[in-house]
């Protein structure tokens, strides 16, 4: 199957599901994961831009997105305070 389809049929599932809303919790909640997961890795990268002039940096992966989603600014603390002194 061609890419541009594939991405093509993607993209019309996404706007379908945003215009018309999840129909079941369960996409509902795994929707709502996917975005947290997704400002915990933006978290991270300002916080590696930022930090790096201090050497800071916290490697973006699924745990470290996960926590930091999840847990909001206090997470990202917590990943730099064990980056700094257990790692």
């Amino acid at each position: 199957m061609e890419p541009i389809i594939v991405i093509s049929v993607l993209g019309g599932l996404i706007l379908l599901l945003l215009f018309s809303g999840a129909p079941f919790k369960p996409a509902r909640f795994v929707g709502q994961a996917a975005v947290k997961f997704l400002i915990g890795a933006l978290f991270l990268f300002f916080l590696n831009a930022a930090g790096n002039r201090y050497g800071i940096h916290v490697p973006i992966n699924v745990a470290t997105s996960a926590v930091s989603g999840f847990l909001g600014i206090p997470g990202v603390f917590v990943l730099v305070a064990i980056q700094h002194w257990v790692l």
